[in-house]
């Protein structure tokens, strides 16, 4: 158990370290840190993240990133809710074959997804979209997040249905009013998340986004990287483009990390 304990916690702790050297790193001009790779900045360059902003295309891809992640989140939770409250209460060999059918899905590489939903959306005109992007992010979250509403929507007593029932509630009455609020914490859990996936997704983004105004994050500092190979590579300028990035995933884990931690166990133990 102590072994155990103390391999976990000199993971976090290079971890820690090394989330430390990518934040140093980027206040650093690019000859020092080919010089001297693990030293601390002498005279710290906050313009790296102004450069990173305005030259690199990071404000408007941050933009693009929240916008996508949050609509696109918030939206597959409002789906899968439903679906999988419905799959939840109505215990029958249908249900059952629905349930494996949505657990299924989250085996399916999105590789193989990749040419069919380009062509799909091609068709439709949205490609080099936030909506398209964002409706394929909505199509991916539906397996894993109707799996694990599920298990959540399971563990809630049906009594408190039937009470709302002899209240003289319907069905939809009782779901919005009595069990959303109860599986409160799924519903968190679930959009956090997808919001962490799609903040990160970069396959999608860099196959369905072209230009320079509906890219996201991710897609934004690959071509970065691939426009400063030309003119030497401004190392400063792309750490500080990785630290846009990681800021609010590293903001929400400190926040929220435990609920998330908690929510994946209760929901997938059910």
């Amino acid at each position: 158990m102590r072994i155990g304990t103390t391999a976990v916690w000199l993971l976090v702790a290079a971890d820690l370290l090394l989330v430390l050297w990518i934040f140093l790193t980027s206040l650093r001009g690019g000859s020092d840190i080919l010089k001297h790779g693990f030293s601390l900045p002498t005279s710290p360059r906050f313009g790296n993240y102004a450069t990173a902003l305005d030259q690199g295309g990071f404000a408007q891809a941050a933009l693009n990133s929240v916008l996508t992640a949050v609509v696109s989140s918030l939206v597959a939770v409002v789906l899968a809710a439903p679906c999988a409250y419905a799959l939840a209460r109505r215990r029958s060999r249908t249900s059952s074959a629905l349930t494996m059918t949505f657990a299924m899905g989250l085996g399916v590489p999105g590789q193989v997804l990749v040419v069919p939903l380009f062509v799909g959306l091609a068709k439709l005109d949205l490609t080099d979209s936030d909506l398209g992007l964002a409706l394929v992010y909505v199509g991916l979250a539906m397996p894993f997040t109707v799996f694990l509403l599920t298990g959540f929507f399971s563990g809630i007593p049906a009594v408190l249905e039937e009470a709302a029932v002899l209240d003289g509630a319907g069905p939809l009455r009782a779901f919005v009013q009595v069990v959303l609020p109860v599986a409160r914490g799924g519903l968190i859990t679930a959009f956090l998340l997808q919001f962490i996936t799609n903040w990160n997704e970069t396959l999608f983004a860099i196959v369905l986004t072209n230009s320079q105004s509906k890219v996201t994050l991710p897609v934004a500092l690959a071509e970065f990287v691939a426009a400063q190979q030309f003119n030497g590579l401004d190392y400063g300028t792309m750490f500080a483009g990785v630290c846009i990035i990681l800021a609010p995933m590293i903001a929400l884990f400190s926040w929220m990390g435990t609920r998330i931690i908690q929510g994946m166990t209760v929901g997938i133990g059910k």
